[in-house]
Order: C-alpha cells, then structure tokens, then sequence
C-alpha cells in the first residue's frame, strides 16, 4: 500500500501544480475576447481565430482542471443522501462511484481520443472557419483531460481504499455544502 500512496501523492501534486496553473486561462481567455470585442466595435474588425482562441483558452481550463476539481472533492454529487449517511458508507459510496462510473467513462473517452487525435494531428485538420485555427490541438486537450482525470480517478481509489483500512487519515472529511449557519441572537450568543 505504501508503494500505491506513493503514486497517489505523486498523481495529487501533479493535479495540483496543473490545476492552479491552468485557472490563468481564464484570464486570458476574458482578455482575449474584450479585446477582441474592442477591434471588432472599434476597428470593425473581426477574426475567427481569435474566437476560436477564446475556445480553446476555456477548453482547456475545464478540461485540465477537471483532475484538479476531482482532487479538492469539489465535483457535483447529490448530497441529500450522502449527507445524512455515515463516513464510512459515504466512502463506500465514493469508491463504488469511482469504480463503477468515473473509470469506465474516462477509461472509454481515452481510449476512443487517442485514434480521434491521432487522425486529426497526421491530417491537418483545420478549422472549416475562413482564418480559423488548426484543430488537433483542442482535441489534444480533450485527451489530456481525460487522460490527467483517470489518473486522478486511480488516486482517489488508493486513497479510498487506504482510508477504509485505516493506512491514512481521510484527506477530505466530508463537510456540507449547505450546513446551517449559526445565528447570532440579540444576547450575542451564538445559536
């Protein structure tokens, strides 16, 4: 198990430097289309490329940060169960949803985008936009995301599975989204 954790701190400090970093693109992406936006009203001036620009900039944000979200444990889940249910069926229920749908899902997306990517890259493959930009590296960028999110997804297994051992602390203890703030009555006592 302690080769296998090794890997997962490995597989969670790469997820971690790639999904700050990628957070930029969105910045760059908002600047981009202001300022493509300006050109356009100013100059009347309009350019596919840029759009598409924009595109991949936001693509590639969602699509490398997904390991990233994985990772915090900020991915949507539907807590009016799992809430009320003790930790250890809450990891039971984690794991299984990994198991069972998280790695078939990415394990599938990698396996169809690689030839996808493959016979995009060895054609060319342009935009059919008059100056719009070359396609294979958006589509790239699917398969990385993926890619980087199945590692992640076997991360998150090991660590499920050494916390039900008891080999590791649990990483994310589970707090709701949406817990009952406290009040603070006219006394000032917290209620």
């Amino acid at each position: 198990m302690k080769t296998l954790l090794g890997f997962s701190r490995i597989v969670d400090y790469a997820t971690e430097i790639i999904g700050k970093s990628v957070s930029w693109l969105i910045l760059v992406a908002v600047l981009v289309s202001a300022g493509n936006a300006i050109v356009r009203k100013l100059f009347n001036i309009s350019s596919n490329a840029w759009l598409e620009a924009q595109w991949y900039l936001f693509g590639a944000a969602f699509m490398l940060a997904a390991a990233y979200t994985l990772r915090q444990n900020e991915h949507i889940r539907i807590d009016i169960v799992y809430g009320s249910l003790p930790r250890r069926a809450q990891h039971w229920i984690d794991l299984l949803g990994h198991c069972l749908f998280l790695m078939p899902f990415v394990l599938l997306m990698v396996y169809d985008l690689v030839p996808y990517v493959r016979m995009s890259v060895m054609s060319g493959e342009v935009s059919s936009s008059a100056g719009g930009l070359i396609i294979w590296p958006g589509k790239a960028l699917l398969l990385a995301g993926f890619f980087l999110l199945a590692l992640q997804g076997i991360s998150e297994i090991i660590k499920k599975i050494a916390v039900m051992r008891g080999d590791m602390e649990d990483p994310s203890p589970y707090v709701p989204t949406h817990a009952p703030l406290e009040v603070e009555t006219p006394t000032g006592e917290a209620r």
